[in-house]
């Protein structure tokens, strides 16, 4: 999937109860994190309060003043461009606020 180029993908926060580290994706700061979950797969964007959403692909975390997450499960299909959309609007909520600092 193609956003923006300038996306990083890293590992974090590996502690000896979790020695794989969470994976984050940054721009400018962190646009979202990854977690696996019993269930699911979560992406979770701390600034996602923050994001249009028209195609409603957050699904929880969804009384935060600021998180809103994504939760993946194995049989729903993955909206790709609503996805986009969402990476490309944390982009640019990141971008405006590096700007304003």
């Amino acid at each position: 999937m193609t956003t923006d180029a300038s996306i990083i993908e890293e590992v974090k926060w590996r502690k000896p109860s979790n020695p794989d580290g969470v994976p984050v994706w940054s721009h400018n700061g962190i646009l979202c994190i990854g977690n696996i979950l019993k269930n699911a797969v979560r992406l979770t964007f701390p600034h996602g309060a923050q994001i249009r959403d028209p195609k409603k692909l957050f699904n929880t975390r969804l009384d935060s003043r600021r998180v809103r997450a994504i939760d993946f499960r194995e049989s729903e299909p993955v909206k790709e461009a609503a996805l986009r959309a969402i990476l490309l609007e944390a982009v640019g909520l990141n971008k405006s606020k590096a700007r304003n600092k």
